[in-house]
């Protein structure tokens, strides 16, 4: 292996990111725990799941540590690359995914990882990737403003171009092309990152997993004494409904955990424990929910409006 290759490090710090991201969970639910546990991959790795669910604001989040390795890699991983065929494999990350209860308080997901493929005869390939993303059900300007202020201060110190491209590649991804509306006001997201070399490719990585809990502690802490009613529940569990869709019929990290043999009950925990779907359900003419779709389901330069 590169000498320069630390994975040691980098499953060092992503167990340690998991155990912080926990424990600050559990201390803003204020009323239940993470659940614990450990899973085996029969071809090679692991991981280490924590669910909280049925929370006093958390309706269900998880944090998951998995290391996988193998001879073969999945379908999901050669496609788009298939000069790694044939590689011997190893991939680790965090991933974390928070249904709260209050419709008010939005979802969001962050995930940050490492891929590492080698052959005898060939020098190793290596990546990073990750990011951030924030999915609200009412939207508030003050949110999505401070949420791409922080994610623009991760990306500092790495490059001026960095910010304005992550949260581009972040607007494409999560679009769902068949509703053609993003699943919320994105944040970042970046794959294949080695263009700085590892040691800096690694700095950047642990940025954006530092960052993320500065970004959505601030939100949570805003909007978690929010009256709603029933109403604003049923747009919640309705909007969910997209939700699944994008992780079931888009998401990258879903098809690799599910070809690659992952903890199925790992992967799937992703999803929101109750959801709703309407039939071509359309929000009212002026209502706070079409102010959703208007503003909030579209792709803005977030960072301008605080000149205005």
């Amino acid at each position: 292996m590169n000498s320069q290759i630390d994975i040691n490090a980098v499953k060092e710090y992503l167990l340690n990111l998991q155990n912080v991201i926990s424990a600050k969970i559990e201390i803003l639910d204020g009323k239940q725990q993470c659940l614990e546990e450990k899973w085996e991959r029969e071809d090679g790795g692991g991981g280490r799941t924590r669910v909280l669910t049925n929370g006093e604001l958390f309706e269900q989040a998880g944090v998951n540590f998995s290391h996988v390795y193998g001879d073969t890699l999945p379908t999901s991983a050669t496609t788009q690359r298939p000069e790694l065929a044939g590689r011997g494999f190893q991939a680790m990350g965090v991933s974390l995914v928070i249904h709260p209860r209050n419709p008010f308080i939005p979802t969001t997901h962050m995930n940050v990882r490492f891929f590492l493929a080698e052959k005898d005869d060939s020098d190793p390939v290596w990546w990073f990737g990750g990011g951030f993303d924030l999915t609200p059900y009412y939207g508030f300007e003050e949110d999505a403003i401070h949420w791409h202020r922080v994610a623009k201060t991760a990306c500092e110190g790495f490059g001026e171009d960095l910010y304005p491209e992550y949260k581009q590649w972040c607007d494409d991804y999560f679009y769902l092309k068949h509703r053609k509306e993003t699943r919320g006001i994105g944040g970042l997201f970046f794959d294949d990152l080695n263009k700085l070399g590892f040691e800096r490719s690694f700095a950047f990585m642990r940025s954006v997993g530092d960052h993320f809990l500065p970004a959505y502690e601030p939100i949570v802490k805003a909007r978690q004494d929010t009256a709603y009613d029933e109403k604003h529940r049923d747009f919640q569990l309705y909007r969910r409904g997209r939700y699944v869709e994008f992780n079931l019929v888009y998401d990258r990290g879903t098809l690799f955990g599910l070809q690659s043999g992952g903890r199925t009950e790992s992967i799937l925990m992703s999803l929101p424990p109750e959801v709703r779907w309407r039939y071509n359900w359309q929000p009212e003419a002026g209502s706070e929910e079409a102010r959703l779709y208007e503003i909030f389901l579209k792709p803005q330069d977030w960072l301008s409006f605080e000149e205005t």
